[in-house]
């Protein structure tokens, strides 16, 4: 038996609840930069640790160790989950380092070809067949980063990382039967045992933040648990009351979000080359969105 329809007040929480959850995405590397004294490796196995905490209440709370401990069971499982780890950790550590590095713009870049990551990976690695505006947005896109690339003189990599990496982690997650909740306690409870190691030996040799920063750094270190899982719990909330065509247009909040941050807030150069390289990107999700909207119309019908 289908599920049934969410309601229009269901709904239009579910909006609500993802637009918030891409809004917090795109404000968030106001937070990271308050952190820019202290090591990117270091930040990324605070959030490990504390993320950790705050998964495990979460699990607690809606009685799901028995996803968990099955999401652990036999080598292959165990491996998959790893490889999700260490993919999720790479475009974590990349994020981190390039946001206070002064590479936000580059940063929102990457974000906007995730979707169209997606669409190729489907194409190249799932061998999905692509319509004729996707073959045109993943032309539009690679257009954009080539200006991009000639107008810079060297390959995006931050872009191209993040994009890359989110984009391997999204592959990896859609062929796993395990929720978003529970993957995500997985991922980082494989790590996280290691990162409490790093911190630990970070302490030991007196480079380590904690102990050694201010009261509000402390705070804000130790807040990076609820600054991962806050914006999970969001997007799961509205995903599951919203249409996918819908989800995908809010997608692209938290990109743009960000880059009016590098423009506005922190100065970072946004030159009329850069305009146009974004712009043929633009053009590209536009495309992308036009035909997710016009396929959801087609299922419906």
């Amino acid at each position: 038996m289908a599920a049934p329809l969410p309601t229009a007040a269901q709904a239009r929480q579910g909006a609500i609840a993802a637009g918030l959850c891409y809004l917090f995405w795109g404000l968030v590397p106001i937070y990271w930069r308050e952190l820019r004294a202290i090591d990117a490796t270091e930040l990324i196995a605070h959030r490990h640790v504390w993320s950790l905490a705050v998964l495990l209440l979460l699990v607690t709370h809606q009685g799901g160790f028995a996803a968990v401990r099955e999401a652990l069971r036999g080598p292959r499982a165990l491996l998959t989950n790893l490889l999700n780890a260490v993919l999720l950790t790479t475009n974590w550590w990349i994020y981190v380092w390039a946001v206070n590095r002064g590479h936000v713009t580059e940063c929102s870049l990457g974000y906007y070809l995730v979707p169209l990551v997606n669409v190729a990976a489907g194409r190249f690695v799932l061998h999905e067949r692509l319509r004729r505006l996707q073959w045109l947005a993943i032309a539009c896109a690679s257009l954009g980063v080539l200006l991009l690339l000639v107008q810079l003189g060297t390959m995006p990599w931050i872009a191209l990382s993040l994009a890359g990496s989110w984009g391997a982690y999204s592959l990896m997650r859609k062929r796993s039967q395990v929720g978003a909740l529970t993957g995500l306690t997985v991922e980082t409870l494989l790590l996280a045992p290691f990162a409490a190691a790093f911190l630990l030996w970070r302490v030991h040799t007196g480079e380590g933040a904690l102990g050694r920063v201010d009261l509000g750094m402390h705070v804000l270190v130790l807040s990076s648990g609820v600054i991962t899982a806050l914006p999970l719990l969001l997007f799961a909330y509205g995903a599951q009351r919203i249409r996918l065509s819908t989800l995908g247009l809010l997608q692209y909040v938290s990109p743009s979000v960000q880059l009016l941050l590098a423009v506005w807030l922190y100065g970072e150069p946004f030159t009329r080359e850069r305009v146009i390289s974004f712009g043929c990107i633009w053009v590209a999700l536009l495309l992308y969105s036009v035909d997710g909207v016009r396929a959801q119309r087609r299922m419906r019908g």
